[in-house]
């Protein structure tokens, strides 16, 4: 499936060759009547269709007869017609600015194909528009995709990768890289949509890590058992949020400064310790001293079976496959990261799969 961008720039191109096609079949008309027909050399024959052609007013290279004449006049008409439709067609794509649309589409081709380890945003509605202000706050690297021309066009304003397409086809997915993409939120506004997104994705990807949005508790229920990672309701979270923001109001401010937002002093950060990255697998959290090091706080551990210690002690020990959740300054983070990682130390972010 081709964005419309890319439909305008194969249509353009498309006529363009016919008219180029035309001319040609026109100009192999000529001279193939002046050569066998009126016996001139295949030279002659080439410069008199020319000159008809171009309509440049010369004479007749040789004598015509009332038959030559009659077909140099079809022949000048012919001429005309063809080349007035290629002029016109590229008058337009000039004005349509068709060529440079085309530029366009061959840097997003390039583009696509060298994400590597990026996001994926599914709908650019009032939620993808949100994910992508705070992914872009995060410094990660994303494109989205949206079938509307509308928030295409809204999305490519605003400075983001977007590939206008259907999100819900495999061919759309292969186009956005899906295969080396580490994460695909599924923000379409349609449940059955999101759906197809979390299956065609784990298809494609098994590893990739899949966040849906769901309307009704039904829903909800479908994605995981599709195997979302995690499913998001707006309004069950919209509700708890509200619940919590009325009787716990500064908890709920801290937790939102740092979880979200572009001015924040405070972060949270998950770290995923693979063993042969990680040079703390198998010591406890004491024996570490990432607080020391790094200034870092860790909050939780969650194990690789999905047990979750939150707060953990001095004497937790690390395992492969942990996901460290820990809170701190963006310098002290990177500084976690670096000393988490050494051998894997240049990307700060370690999304947790599965």
């Amino acid at each position: 499936m081709y964005s419309t961008l890319e439909q305008k720039y194969q249509r353009i191109q498309q006529e363009l060759k016919v008219g180029i096609i035309a001319l040609a079949g026109v100009f192999l008309i000529g001279t193939l009547w002046y050569r066998f027909v009126e016996h001139w050399s295949w030279e002659d024959a080439a410069y008199m269709t020319v000159i008809t052609l171009a309509t440049v007013g010369y004479g007749e290279t040789q004598p015509l007869g009332a038959r030559g004449r009659l077909f140099t006049i079809a022949l000048i008409l012919m001429g005309v017609i063809s080349i007035g439709y290629i002029v016109n067609r590229f008058t337009e794509a000039v004005i349509e600015g068709y060529f440079q649309q085309g530029i366009r589409i061959r840097q997003q081709r390039r583009l696509m194909e060298s994400l590597t380890e990026h996001y994926i945003i599914c709908g650019f509605s009032r939620t993808g528009r949100q994910i992508a202000i705070e992914f872009r706050a995060e410094g990660v690297t994303f494109v989205i995709i949206d079938s509307r021309l509308e928030s295409v066009q809204q999305a490519q304003s605003q400075g983001y990768t977007v590939y206008q397409g259907d999100a819900t086809l495999d061919e759309t997915l292969f186009k956005v890289g899906i295969e080396r993409a580490i994460c695909i939120v599924a923000a379409l506004p349609s449940d059955a949509e999101n759906l197809y997104v979390v299956l065609s994705a784990k298809t494609l990807n098994p590893n990739i890590r899949a966040i849906a949005r769901s309307s009704t508790e039904e829903a909800l229920q479908k994605l995981q058992r599709a195997g979302a990672d995690a499913v998001i309701s707006p309004y069950i979270t919209g509700g708890k949020r509200m619940a919590a923001a009325a009787l716990r109001p500064e908890v709920m401010d801290f937790v939102d400064g740092i979880i979200s937002g572009t001015d924040r002093q405070l972060y949270m950060e998950e770290f995923l310790l693979a063993a042969a990255a990680c040079p703390f697998i198998g010591q406890t959290l004491g024996e570490a001293q990432l607080r020391a090091q790094t200034g870092a706080l860790v909050l939780a551990i969650r194990r690789s079976n999905g047990e979750l210690i939150g707060g953990p002690t001095a004497e937790t020990v690390f395992m492969s496959g942990d996901v460290l959740i820990a809170m701190g300054t963006a310098e002290q983070l990177r500084a976690l990261n670096q000393v988490l990682g050494p051998i894997r130390s240049k990307k700060l972010r370690r999304p947790r799969k599965g």
